[in-house]
């Protein structure tokens, strides 16, 4: 069985963009994988909207998510009413 190859491409940057990719890579990650976390499609709302119906969430998971909203409702540090 044949391993399947990538395409790659070489690309020319300068210091201070190799260095700030060099920054957000974490070790064994590649600086594809970077460039691609950083550049690639936004997440979107709409995203998000096609991927809901596909989750299961457990009854724990909403009634969890449901204290915590109550408990902001509560929490002193709202912003004020302009």
């Amino acid at each position: 069985m044949y391993a399947q190859r990538m395409a790659v491409k070489t690309i020319t940057i300068d210091t201070d963009a190799y260095e700030l990719v060099a920054r957000a890579k974490q070790p064994r990650q590649s600086f594809s994988t970077v460039i691609k976390q950083h550049c690639g499609p936004r997440k979107t709302a709409a995203a998000l909207l096609r991927t809901l119906p596909s989750l299961t969430l457990q009854e724990e998971t909403l009634d969890a998510s449901e204290a915590q909203v109550k408990e902001r409702r509560r929490h002193p540090a709202r912003l004020p009413r302009l």
